[in-house]
């Protein structure tokens, strides 16, 4: 007998291997789109030191216009809901995609900080809103296939970011930051051409006529919320602080203390590519429980360790526990009953992502007075609160066909 299923697009019934091959095609595609994105963020990091000269600025003033980047991200993402809910996730991803493709050459364009500002604002609107969508299109893939999916797609985030920034260091050195802006731009219209046409969407998007920026009403997407902003909290610490702290609170030298952040990310990519095996097999509360309490051993290992390579393997083990906590936050929130998966990413994402963009910035002021060492011991506190409320991502589980 002939078994039928909706189509990705609520177009017509298809049957179970047309199906199963649409959804597999969108796997990859959204897995496309998070390689995208982190290769645009990953080309972005070599032009930092160019575009500082090129401009003759401070170190100040680089920070503040990054801080408008971040800024830009997270003005995007309240939106995002909205947009996800009337035209679908699918079509968001392909809408930012188009922005996100030109938005790193027109910041490589800037000759000034009055245009400077602005580029890198829409650069990092463009990238937040994009991030937003492709999480909630992962989502829809995670209920088509039955199975997870989500970890490993952002570890084809990491897997672009690390291209982006390989490439570019190599590009900017042999032929200039434009040149290196032009190639990225290229690379990513090719990228968004082949790859983002087998993406998938939701069955019945809606459509009101007149519809208005919402908010989550189910205090569970808050809640899921703060488990994402105390697990990326950490994240953001260590990508900042941890050569620092190594530096002055450890006595490494420069090369070794840049070693803390490749640790805690490799273990991190390699993890996130594991990580949908593991949640299939352990379920998602299991697997975000022991994940938080492996983080948080290792950040509370890195703030008592009492030479840097051991510092360097305590934040190498916090990043294994680390890398899949996100991941199960966005798909819990993606799967939460009676509420868009769009609106509820979008709250959580911009929850979590105040830990990366904003949570630093008070952690380097509290470190400059106490150390960092016990702000580490702190935040391995915020991990073991996001082990006790792991029972909250149970929905993560729930697979809809």
């Amino acid at each position: 007998m002939s078994v039928q299923a909706q189509s990705a697009t609520g177009e017509a019934p298809m049957d179970a291997a047309t199906f199963r091959r649409k959804a597999v095609y969108g796997r990859w595609a959204v897995a496309s789109a998070f390689f995208f994105n982190g290769f645009l963020v990953g080309s972005w990091a070599p032009q930092i030191p160019v575009f500082m000269t090129r401009l003759g600025i401070s170190e100040f003033t680089l920070g503040l216009l990054i801080l408008v980047f971040g800024i830009g991200a997270l003005a995007s993402m309240p939106w995002c809901g909205y947009l996800i809910e009337k035209h679908g996730s699918r079509a968001v991803v392909k809408g930012f995609a188009i922005f996100c493709s030109f938005s790193l050459l027109l910041v490589a364009l800037a000759p000034n900080v009055i245009s400077a500002a602005p580029a890198l604002f829409l650069f990092g609107a463009v990238i937040g809103g994009m991030d937003v969508a492709m999480n909630a299109n992962a989502v829809e893939v995670e209920k088509k296939l039955s199975r997870a999916v989500m970890s490993s797609s952002h570890g084809f985030w990491s897997l672009g970011g690390f291209a982006g920034g390989g490439l570019g260091g190599i590009l900017i050195e042999a032929h200039g930051h434009l040149a290196h802006a032009v190639v990225v731009t290229i690379i990513a219209i090719v990228i968004g051409l082949i790859a983002f046409r087998f993406m998938i969407t939701e069955d019945a998007p809606v459509r009101h006529e007149k519809q208005k920026l919402t908010f989550p009403t189910n205090p569970l997407i808050y809640l899921i919320g703060l488990m994402a902003l105390f697990s990326m909290v950490p994240e953001g610490s260590v990508l900042d602080w941890a050569a620092l702290y190594l530096r002055q609170e450890r006595g490494a030298d420069i090369a070794t203390a840049g070693f803390a952040f490749a640790a805690f990310s490799g273990t991190m990519s390699i993890m996130r590519f594991l990580g949908d095996g593991v949640r299939d097999r352990f379920g998602a509360v299991n697997t975000l429980r022991i994940s938080a309490l492996i983080g948080a051993s290792g950040m509370l290992a890195a703030s008592i360790a009492p030479t840097s390579w051991i510092a360097i393997l305590a934040f190498a083990f916090s990043g294994l526990g680390i890398a899949n906590m996100v991941p199960i936050a966005f798909s819990a929130a993606g799967n939460q009953q009676g509420t868009s998966s769009g609106v509820a990413l979008s709250m959580v994402t911009l929850m979590g992502y105040l830990g990366i963009l904003v949570a630093p910035s008070a952690i380097g002021f509290v470190g400059g007075k106490t150390g960092f060492g016990p702000i580490y011991m702190v935040l391995a506190g915020l991990l073991v609160v996001v082990a006790l409320m792991a029972n909250l991502a149970r929905s993560a589980d729930q697979k809809v066909r």
